[in-house]
């Protein structure tokens, strides 16, 4: 197959006038529906062993309250759709966040022809994926044994089912309320059913309600109800564990019966409000093309033109993915005020609220990247972070939609610095800087879960130990306790440029010199990070591909990495720059050994490592997802151009199994996104982003403000993966990094590609990126 070389030359950038193959190019560019080319089946063909996304075809707007997508899987499980399944048994209204933390305040709504049927397995129907359309505006899908087709387009907080049915006496429509709490009712004259729904598992107060309402444009034939035991009866209202509602009609060939649905975590009655206001009179039609103007709107801000089109459309559908969460949780009032029910007190408040997401996943590149193309929508959910401290007293670290006792870290601090450090303006920065400090001194009056206990995921475990000893103990009864220190210490970093920023000088003295607690877990003996114990000896037996134990997910060699605020550092522990570079390279080249007897089993994350041929590389996990990177602290950027370009290639594609593990939340999404413009962020709060290797010929940024970057990559190619040199508004770069600033002011960014390294560029110590120590 021959190479397909960008059409910008070196030559090219020099002239005035653009050539006809690159206008023939942008001009086609110009012409392409964005949105288009993301495709939401990418990362469904999942499952618990093996995930190559774990995705769902989420049927939203950006940042939208309410999702919708098909159900293949059975009710409650986290696995709601996988592309290997037959059958479908509904579109349901969705907010999970990850199969892991699962659904909640979910309904679904299904249609069938003949006799009724209401059970999952019984009702669901054969389909094929050739007779579906996934759209992140729309959904559409031929539901073989009824002979229906079913469609969905959305709203933030509603959305519009179009049913397509075949002549029959016996057409239905049903809502199904799912297990865990349900109430629907039945008004035949208004053509409505309404109710509530309370599933959930988790994270929500005793009052939790998602209340709902369907209108529909045609008159009902027959209603019907069902209970907990799924039998049917006339009775118009029920109330139960799960209950539903069936609406018949008799059909004509084609005839098309609409429904528009809307629901509400505030009452009822905002329930409709959101209806009125957000649909009221439109068409379907009307509200596909307002869906997806919205995802245009976000999309045109980064326009790609290359001729690979396979990569645009990774590329799109990644940034779909992104452009997800965190969802909105708050809805529009009859005054058009911002209201929210909050998951954390019960009670109704006004302001924004954002919720279903892990900052342990997401602090690394999601929320950068919000920083840098989406400061406004930043600065809102950083107000809405705010209004969980003022409703729950803590920061959360794992919303769905309150807190949720997952994973470990203080990763809030980090997403709060970096926006602040990085000119995000708008939002209450004081108490969000007094609960992150509060997280970093006590673990003292955090929320309790229904046992009683402390939610070990909210503050820092471990604290007090951390703050005396300098990391947290691997005797003490607290898990992943050298993971904790590592993320820590990052945290305690972002903490210092925080206040600094405040003018908090003796805040930002303290843990500036917390933040270099990583130094007490490196084991100079084995050259890798360890756990501690509580009298400063070394934790034994010690195996550095042990997975688990004193890290999380994943072993020493991933966590090593996580010292992101002083690189340099890392880099004298570990020998000097030659040294450092060879254990960067180690990871590429060390067979996929693992000992996973910490779990019992081999997890997901475990074999995703073992399968891609990489070493002990583990992209499909988060904590080692900017290694490739550090090689621009060390001399030896072009090794961070080839791996980058190898994982972008290898890794990632627009299919169903096209991650290289769990998508989560947009993070490794974020990933491909900023690689693929040729630059990651690495080190939280200093608006730096360390440079990798372009993926695309050329791509044209609008920044907040509305200036205009255009990054061009001459002589680009799949071989072509080296720079030779860049320049940014015309002046000669030799640093392997980007300033925001420099980056937000616009302009052009050139880079000049190759087929071999160019050992020279990027490689000065002067240019390096920031590291703490360096900067002492």
């Amino acid at each position: 197959m021959a190479m397909r070389h960008c059409m910008i030359t070196v030559a090219t950038m020099a002239a005035i006038a653009l050539p006809t193959p690159i206008a023939a190019q942008q001009n086609a560019a110009a012409k392409t529906v964005l949105v288009d080319l993301a495709n939401p089946l990418m990362g469904t063909d999942s499952s618990y062993t093996m995930s190559y996304g774990n995705t769902y075809p989420a049927v939203a707007v950006p940042w939208g309250m309410n999702f919708w997508t098909p159900v293949t899987g059975k009710m409650g499980s986290g696995w709601g759709y996988t592309y290997d399944a037959e059958k479908i048994n509904g579109i349901k209204q969705t907010h999970q966040p990850s199969p892991w933390m699962n659904d909640y305040a979910a309904f679904a709504l299904f249609a069938e022809t003949g006799a009724l049927k209401v059970g999952e397995e019984e009702r669901a129907s054969w389909y094929s994926h050739k007779a579906e359309e996934a759209r992140p505006y729309r959904y559409k899908v031929y539901l073989a044994d009824y002979d229906v087709t079913a469609e969905v387009v959305p709203t933030t907080r509603a959305a519009q089912f179009r049913f397509t049915f075949p002549k029959n006496d016996d057409a239905h429509i049903i809502l199904d309320g799912y297990a865990g709490g349900s109430m629907v009712s039945i008004d035949a004259k208004r053509r409505r059913i309404t109710g509530y729904v309370r599933n959930n598992h988790g994270g929500v107060p005793g009052n939790f309600r998602n209340w709902f309402v369907a209108e529909f444009d045609h008159d009902f034939a027959v209603t019907r109800t069902w209970d907990d035991n799924g039998t049917l009866a006339a009775t118009p209202s029920r109330e139960g564990d799960h209950v539903g509602a069936a609406v018949s009609f008799r059909t004509q060939a084609g005839e098309q019966v609409g429904v528009r649905v809307a629901s509400s975590f505030v009452s009822a009655e905002q329930a409709q409000r959101n209806l009125d206001s957000e649909i009221g009179r439109d068409s379907f039609s009307a509200t596909e093309a307002k869906a997806k103007a919205a995802w245009e709107k976000e999309f045109a801000r980064i326009e790609v033109v290359d001729p690979n089109e396979d990569n645009r459309r990774t590329f799109y559908s990644a940034l779909y993915r992104m452009l997800l969460f965190p969802r909105q949780f708050h809805e529009i009032d009859a005054a058009g005020r911002q209201v929210h029910y909050s998951p954390f007190d019960g009670k109704v408040h006004p302001g924004p609220l954002y919720t279903d997401n892990g900052f342990w996943d997401t602090w690394r590149a999601v929320f950068p990247f919000f920083v840098l193309m989406y400061s406004e929508r930043d600065a809102e959910i950083m107000q809405g972070l705010a209004n969980t401290v003022k409703e729950g007293g803590w920061l959360p670290e794992w919303m769905s939609p309150g807190y949720r006792n997952v994973m470990i870290g203080a990763n809030s601090a980090n997403i709060i610095a970096d926006a602040w450090t990085n000119g995000v303006r708008g939002y209450d920065v004081k108490t969000l800087y007094a609960a992150a400090k509060k997280a970093a001194t006590t673990s003292e009056g955090r929320p309790l879960d229904k046992k009683g206990k402390p939610i070990a995921a909210v503050g820092r475990e471990g604290v007090e130990y951390y703050n005396r000893l300098g990391y947290v103990p691997y005797d003490v009864g607290i898990n992943e306790n050298a993971a904790r220190t590592l993320e820590y210490a990052t945290a305690d970093f972002a903490l210092s440029r925080l206040a600094s920023a405040l003018g908090k000088t003796d805040d930002a003295r303290l843990f500036a010199a917390r933040a270099q607690n990583y130094r007490k877990l490196f084991d100079g003996e084995s050259g890798w990070m360890r756990g501690r114990s509580q009298d400063g000896s070394w934790a034994t037996p010690y195996n550095p591909l042990k997975w688990g134990d004193a890290f999380t997910e994943g072993n020493a060699l991933h966590y090593s990495w996580s010292v992101m605020q002083d690189v340099r550092g890392l880099a004298e522990l570990m020998g000097g720059d030659a040294r450092f570079v060879e254990r960067l390279d180690s990871i590429f080249t060390t067979p996929p050994r693992f000992d996973d007897s910490y779990y019992g089993e081999t997890i997901h994350e475990i074999r995703e490592m073992q399968v891609v041929d990489m070493g002990q590389y583990a992209h499909g996990n988060q904590p080692i997802q900017h290694m490739i990177y550090l090689y621009d602290w060390a001399g030896a950027p072009w090794k961070a151009q080839f791996h980058a370009r190898d994982v972008m290639r290898r890794l990632y594609a627009a299919t169903p199994d096209g991650y290289p593990g769990d998508e989560d939340n947009g993070q490794t999404s974020a990933w491909y996104v900023f690689s693929a413009l040729g630059f990651y962020p690495v080190t939280p709060a200093t608006g730096q982003y360390a440079i990798g290797s372009p993926l695309f010929c050329e791509v044209r940024l609008t920044m907040p403000g509305g200036n205009r970057l255009v990054i061009e990559a001459a002589n680009n190619s799949a071989e072509n993966v080296y720079i030779q040199s860049v320049t940014l508004n015309g002046r000669d770069w030799t640093k392997p990094y980007l300033p925001r600033q420099e980056l937000q002011a616009g302009g052009t960014l050139r880079f000049i590609m190759g087929p071999t390294p160019n050992r020279e560029w990027g490689v000065a110590i002067k240019d390096r990126p920031f590291s703490m120590s360096d900067a002492r």
